[in-house]
């Protein structure tokens, strides 16, 4: 396995313009859209990025090298991101950080009880949060600390593939299959900065949460998520 940690002298070195440089960085997350949002944070900050969008990957990642910082998301297709921040917090040796993320501020408390080092709240975008984000948790001497008031804006393609794994979930209308999308949908519109995609999130929610959902409450949310994919699509 590859040591990020030990290579790290071998690397380019931290500077004020990009205090990251040198650090790998893996980020678990499913939606493309807001990978694309950590990949652009990490390319201003000098970090390289390997993405895994499930547990599964995230292991068959770990098993090859080891980052010096994973950002997990709490919400994933295969389980939750507090069952991998266990395991990864309590691995010998640990990672130098590891961070949660999600949407839900209510997801806080458990990638902190899971021992998460921070915890990061869906939409991300300004390049000086994430910076401090990270750099809390690194050495003091490690290198220079910038703070840049840049934000990134992820390739609205992210989106339209993340709306359109949406569309596909709901049309099997199948309560576990409705369960994740909900989680979904809210992470990526709270990405989106998109309040009315919210609260269709929040519906439908809703909806799977009250038992039996009914086919024509799930049909009508289905096709705001598919109008909203078309005009995403159309720019």
């Amino acid at each position: 396995m590859t040591d990020d940690s030990r290579v790290y002298r071998s690397q380019p070195q931290p500077a004020p313009e990009r205090p990251l440089q040198g650090m790998t960085v893996l980020v678990v997350e499913d939606s493309r859209f807001a990978s694309e949002a950590i990949r652009l944070l990490c390319l201003h900050s000098g970090a390289r990025v390997r993405r895994a969008d499930s547990l599964a990957a995230a292991y068959r990642h770990l098993a090859v090298y080891r980052p010096g910082l994973a950002i997990v998301d709490m919400g994933l297709p295969d389980g939750s991101g507090a069952d991998l921040i266990a395991a990864l917090a309590g691995a010998q040796p640990r990672l130098p950080v590891l961070i949660g993320m999600s949407g839900d501020a209510g997801a806080e408390a458990a990638a902190m009880r899971a021992g998460a080092d921070g915890f990061l709240a869906k939409p991300i975008d300004s390049v000086a949060r994430f910076q401090q984000a990270v750099l809390r948790h690194l050495p003091a001497g490690r290198g220079p600390r910038a703070v840049s008031t840049e934000q990134v804006a992820p390739d609205p393609v992210a989106l339209a593939d993340d709306l359109e794994h949406i569309a596909k979930l709901m049309r099997r209308d199948v309560g576990s299959d409705l369960d994740y999308a909900a989680q979904f949908l809210g992470g990526v519109a709270r990405s989106a900065h998109d309040t009315a995609l919210e609260a269709v999130a929040e519906s439908l929610r809703d909806t799977v949460r009250g038992g039996a959902a009914l086919h024509t409450d799930v049909a009508r949310l289905a096709g705001i998520v598919e109008a909203r994919l078309a005009a995403v699509r159309a720019v």
